[in-house]
This record gives structure tokens, sequence and C-alpha cells, in this order.
């Protein structure tokens, strides 16, 4: 476990794990949660002979969460600033909602950087700006409690809430840990976020990951990128957003075999 200072002087978390001549592999978190998202990929990754490096988005976990709004831009910068601080050139990137949002972003301002992108369950924009907005009154008012309930709603499918109570909440204890300002900062990057232009500027092998049942970072937004995104490939789970831990082993089958290079 490590931390760096980002170019701007907020201290952002980050935990490397797997052989050190590894290919490196970021994996980015969504809005709600930190690295430990994640906690039911590591093993495989590490076991696929990957340099495993998960961080926690500003405001998230046990990076520093500045009052304030953030963009996407700094969010992006973050992860340029982490990847400058482990003297690494080329990566490649597993997001998955907000994660996902900034990988777009990154691929797009730096193509030959990355080498395979998984873009899951997410976005290239997410309107309409009042529900980030009121998002942000609620938990600025009321905290994490103010919104976890209906957060896990959209997170997971009934059946999975009622057959996996512990999974659930473990997600929920991640939610409710989040700094209420890093949880809004973060709200109002995705409001203002319009990542549609210039898709075609991703370069690296790219798959997109869709939820069948994801109500937040819907099946058609997924499409979206898929028309959008040259020679991409698309895997749908039966999952709602966060399918990383509702469907952890078909998860771990087509995304980390994708950036491992097998085919399907």
């Amino acid at each position: 476990m490590a931390d760096f200072s980002a170019s701007d002087g907020v201290r952002i978390h980050y935990e490397v794990e797997g052989p050190a001549q590894g290919p490196p592999l970021v994996f980015s978190n969504s809005l709600g949660t930190n690295l430990h998202m994640w906690d039911g990929q590591i093993g495989e990754a590490v076991g696929l002979g990957f340099r495993v490096i998960r961080y926690d988005q500003r405001g998230h976990g046990k990076s520093d969460a500045p009052k304030g709004s953030y963009t996407l831009d700094r969010l992006a910068d973050d992860v340029d600033d982490l990847l400058k601080a482990l003297k690494i050139d080329k990566v490649a990137f597993c997001g998955l909602s907000m994660g996902g949002m900034t990988a777009i972003l990154l691929a797009k301002r730096h193509p030959p950087r990355f080498t395979r992108l998984a873009l899951c369950n997410t976005a290239a924009w997410m309107p309409p700006p009042d529900i980030w907005d009121g998002r942000i009154k609620a938990v600025t008012e009321g905290g994490m409690e103010a919104v976890v309930e209906a957060v896990v709603a959209r997170w997971f499918t009934p059946a999975f809430r009622q057959e996996n109570p512990d999974e659930v909440k473990r997600i929920q204890a991640q939610i409710l840990s989040t700094p209420p300002a890093g949880y809004a900062g973060c709200c109002a990057a995705l409001r203002d976020m319009d990542e549609r232009d210039k898709l075609g500027l991703i370069e690296a092998a790219t798959l997109v990951l869709i939820g069948a049942h994801d109500p937040a970072t819907t099946p058609e937004r997924g499409e979206y990128l898929v028309k959008h995104i040259p020679g991409v490939q698309k895997s749908v789970l039966d999952a709602a957003h966060l399918s990383n831990v509702e469907r952890p082993a078909e998860f771990n089958r087509v995304v980390l075999g994708f950036l491992a290079g097998k085919q399907p």
C-alpha cells in the first residue's frame, strides 16, 4: 500500500500486487466504492501474470476528498500522475462506471499508452444534470446514508440482493465510508461529462462489457460505445450495474481473458 501526491497536491492511495516485471494492469473504481470493489478480480489477474495496480479515485477510499466540484479531466490527470510516479509507459486498463469513463478520456487523450481497454458498465455521457444535482444535495445535507439504499437497488438485481446479503453489505459499507465531499465532487464530474466526440481516436483493443439489467449505465449507453469505438468487442452479462461483484466468475473469464489476450 502506498500514496502519492497528484499534480495538484491531492493525496491518492494505491496498491500494487503481482510480479514486478509483469505487464501492468490498472483497475479504476466506480462512484461510491474504493479499490476493494476489485477484490474478486485480483487473485486471478495476478495469476495471469499481471502487475496489478488499483487505486482509490480522488474523494474515495483512502485518497483525499477535497471539497468542491471535480472534473473528469482531473480524474484522468490522477491516473496520468500515478503512471508517471510508477514510471509506466504502457498499460492495460479496466474501469467500471466512473472508472470506465475515466478510461475513455484517457484513451482518447493518449491513444498509444493503452495496450487493451475494458470499459465495463459505463457510458460516454450521463444526463440529465438534475439527477446529479439531487445526489449532491442529498449527500451534502444527509451524508451517504441518504443515498445508500437507492444506490444498492440500482447496482444489483433483486435476486442477487436476496441471495448474497453478505456481499451486498460489503459494498454498502464501501458506499457509507465514502466521504460525502468526495462523492459530491465526483457526481459533478459525471454530471458535466460528455465524451461522445472523438471516440474514434481510441486505438487500444477495446472490450465493452454491458450489464443486461443495468439501470445506471444502461445497455443502450453501452451499445453507443460499441457503435463508435473502432474494432470493439462486446460482451453482455446477466447482471445489473456492479457486474464484477454480481457475476465475478463470468466477469473474470470475459474481462481478464480479454485483457490477457485470450480468445473468447
